[in-house]
């Protein structure tokens, strides 16, 4: 069951969807694209689960907390390079958007809301993937970790998409699946709809950050329920 605080008036809004997790089920590629570049290091047994304590968080620096417990010897940079390579192969031959996230970005885009996307994917990635899923159109403006001094949890990569966007983060509401970006929302000073990505974190205390929480994940969430929130019309709710 979603719950929910009622948003403030403001002057926007304007809406800041994350990528990874959020807006597509990419996950599954970056757990494969890793499972490649470790294995090539010598670490045969990169688990799904594993991977799941990385999400929300930035590539570059998954990659330096990998680097560091496996004792890879390779720089960052060239772990990062290499990477990107493996996941883009995935990425533009199969990314599933969520279906629903879909419907809301038509949605919003059909009532003139301003969007961007803020991920902490590389940009060539962040690119790729909204090109190979036909959601480009729709975001003209992305910002990837890659552009601001820190990742997620920080509130660098929102406070750069709000900019971009010529908006108050006040005005701001962020789309998030992961606890890292719920923090960053609000300490951007956005508001949060919170869909968590992997089953039974909906009570990481991160959340209660969130003013929206979809705690059953996308198969809780609809296009309606998150519209008629944000725009104050809780009746529209499924």
């Amino acid at each position: 069951m979603s719950t929910a605080r009622t948003p403030s008036a403001a002057s926007g809004p304007f809406v800041v969807f994350d990528l990874d997790g959020t807006l597509v089920d990419s996950e599954p590629n970056y757990y494969e694209a890793g499972r490649r570049l470790l294995a090539r290091h010598g670490v045969p047994d990169f688990s799904w689960e594993h991977h799941t304590r990385y999400i929300g968080i930035s590539t570059r620096e998954t990659l330096e907390g990998l680097r560091a417990e496996y004792g890879i010897g390779a720089p960052v940079d060239e772990l990062l390079v290499l990477k990107d390579r493996l996941y883009l192969e995935l990425a533009r031959a199969s990314t599933e958007v969520f279906p629903e996230m879909r419907k809301f970005v038509e949605l919003l885009y059909a009532q003139g809301v301003p969007m961007a996307v803020a991920s902490g994917s590389s940009r060539a990635a962040i690119g790729a993937v909204l090109g190979a899923t036909g959601l480009d159109p729709y975001f003209t403006l992305y910002v990837s970790a890659e552009e601001v001094p820190h990742g997620k949890p920080e509130p660098d990569v929102f406070l750069e998409a709000a900019r971009r966007l010529g908006a108050d983060p006040a005005d701001c509401v962020v789309l998030e699946d992961a606890a890292p970006g719920v923090l960053a929302a609000r300490a951007a000073g956005m508001r949060c709809v919170a869909v968590p990505y992997v089953a039974g974190t909906a009570d990481d205390p991160a959340f209660r950050g969130a003013e929206l929480l979809f705690a059953r994940g996308q198969d809780e969430f609809t296009a309606r329920a998150a519209y008629a929130w944000l725009t104050g019309t809780e009746h529209g709710r499924e």
